[in-house]
């Protein structure tokens, strides 16, 4: 049966968050740059992700708690949980990151690109090895570089290498 899914907006540094899911499960999150009204929900998943997404920006909270729409494939759930993995403040390449998860580095990049949960899955915690670096949310760079520093500036260790053991 197909519920309709309610909606959150967040007003944040960098820009619109929308929270999309139900009582039971967050379905996608996406980031706008753009700025929209704020809104609250009344599905209790989408609150709660609402709530620790503000204490995230507000610096107060380095791990979320949420349920999340489960990947298509079991394989799908491993890698996820993987990149989940990597601790707030930390970064980790492509390369070193499939190393870990037994997979490969395009299998990664392509984990973080179609990732429908920036932030709570912190796919901008994954770095390119060499100087080509990509980021498929909000305006791209420019936010990777955002989520990058504010964790560093709330307690989180960035300096461009793995410190996630």
């Amino acid at each position: 049966m197909l519920y309709a899914r309610d909606i959150a907006l967040l007003a944040t540094p960098i820009g619109t968050i929308r929270i999309e899911g139900d009582d039971a499960v967050v379905h996608r999150i996406v980031i706008d740059p753009g700025l929209a009204t704020p809104q609250s929900a009344t599905a209790a998943a989408v609150g709660r992700a609402a709530e620790q997404i503000v204490a995230w920006f507000d610096g107060t909270l380095a791990h979320f708690d949420l349920t999340l729409a489960m990947p298509g494939t079991p394989r799908g759930a491993e890698l996820r949980d993987g990149l989940v993995q990597v601790g707030y403040g930390h970064t980790v390449t492509y390369g070193v990151l499939a190393q870990r998860l037994n997979s490969s580095a395009r299998a990664i990049g392509q984990l973080c690109a179609r990732n429908p949960f920036p932030i709570v899955v912190p796919c901008h915690r994954v770095l390119a090895s060499g100087l080509r670096d990509n980021y498929s949310a909000g305006e791209g760079l420019i936010t990777k570089r955002w989520l990058l520093d504010h964790e560093a500036r709330h307690g989180g260790r960035h300096d461009g290498h793995d410190r996630h053991s």
